[in-house]
């Protein structure tokens, strides 16, 4: 089976679980699963796809994961004990071949689905090459991998500090290949490599487990906090109570990079150690967050930006060359990384869309990124954070 370990995850779902077991146990969502490109048809894999699903709902927490985790200091005993006793509900997740196409939806209370969404990509990803395309060239893989490698090194004629983080879980092309990937890594780029968000794969290759808060954190604020346009700042402010000043990376594109930027005042500015770009012009975001920390009078290089959209290596350093001593920056790179081998990989994403019942939505800085099933909400939102907020941007 494809997936033999809860830990076999990203770590930004567990921290958010620890988030939502604290503070919103009692909420309900759904979500949404989506393939981005045009015509890939996935019901052949539906069974086997099921299949896989059933297996991961019989997984629990092993002794010696647990005792890992507790090893995190930002990780609480009493979420070590309910992780002892959780286990992934088969009636939550619920795969459609509606009109010949591949659905999955998840619906459920957040704290016992948030572990899903992670898992079934790598599910479907895996299952989609392996029994859907040809056989994989795994020695151009190879080189690809080693030229990488190439490129990064060259990187220290130039003192970039160049560091970079895998995020290729979601969208890997198998485990085995995530995991060779790693080993080659952590021998030729020890000083480069940050670490990976996976955590099953931190635990093995006793590397870093990278990871704060995803999407869904921010989404789910707009149907739980006391007001919409309050949103983002309800989010930060209940991690920032969770984490205390740990796992201070802020996520900035979920209703556009301006909108957040008129949220993120001195306070929050102060607060956290950074922020993640995970859609739009990475150049223009990264001049726009520098502005804004000079603006409250804060030495950017005091401060992170941390890149995580569709990189590629060459794009990645060219990042960090044009911010060089104007802020600390840091990379996350995943498709590129877990899944380049001889096939073209497919987008994939499962996204919430609802939350207590009424939608929630993700403006993207990417349009192609966006993803809301509800039209009406869609424009209420864009009028509250665009128009409503641009004096303040």
């Amino acid at each position: 089976m494809i997936i033999e370990s809860l830990l076999d995850t990203d770590l930004y779902k567990l921290t958010m679980m620890q988030g939502v077991l604290h503070q919103f146990p009692w909420a309900d969502v759904e979500y949404e699963f989506k393939c981005r490109d045009d015509g890939i048809d996935l019901t052949p894999i539906a069974d086997t796809v099921a299949r896989e699903i059933d297996h991961l709902c019989t997984l629990r927490f092993r002794p010696e994961e647990l005792d890992y985790l507790r090893k995190l200091r930002f990780i609480k005993e009493d979420f070590v004990q309910f992780l002892r006793l959780f286990q992934l509900n088969r009636e939550f997740i619920h795969i459609t071949r509606e009109e010949g196409r591949f659905g999955l939806t998840i619906h459920g209370p957040w704290l016992h689905t948030i572990l899903f969404e992670v898992p079934v990509l790598a599910i479907i990803n895996e299952c989609y090459f392996r029994d859907l395309r040809p056989e994989p060239d795994y020695a151009l893989g190879r080189r690809k991998l080693r030229d990488k490698v190439a490129v990064v090194k060259e990187t220290e004629k130039e003192s970039l500090g160049f560091a970079f983080s895998d995020f290729g879980t979601r969208r890997r092309y198998s485990k085995a290949w995530q995991n060779e990937i790693l080993g080659v890594l952590k021998t030729e780029l020890p000083d480069n490599l940050r670490g990976t968000s996976n955590v099953l794969m931190a635990k093995t290759h006793d590397l870093t487990p990278i990871g704060t808060m995803a999407h869904e954190w921010l989404m789910a604020a707009q149907s739980l906090g006391p007001k919409l346009a309050n949103s983002q700042k309800f989010a930060l402010e209940h991690w920032a109570q969770e984490y205390r000043g740990d796992l201070g990376i802020a996520l900035s594109d979920v209703v556009g990079f301006d909108a957040f930027l008129g949220d993120f005042d001195m306070y929050f500015a102060k607060l956290f150690d950074g922020c993640r770009q995970d859609s739009g012009d990475p150049f223009l975001w990264g001049d726009k967050l520098v502005a804004q920390y000079q603006r409250h009078r804060i030495d950017p290089m005091t401060k992170v930006a941390v890149f995580s959209d569709a990189l590629t290596f060459p794009k990645a350093i060219e990042i960090a060359r044009y911010f060089k001593n104007r802020i600390k920056v840091s990379f996350g790179i995943g498709t590129n990384l877990s899944n380049d081998i001889s096939e073209r990989p497919i987008q994939i994403v499962i996204k919430m869309t609802q939350c207590q019942g009424t939608p929630v939505a993700k403006i993207s800085d990417s349009p192609s990124k966006q993803m809301c099933r509800d039209e009406e909400y869609l424009g209420y939102l864009k009028t509250v954070f665009h128009a409503d907020r641009a004096a303040k941007c």
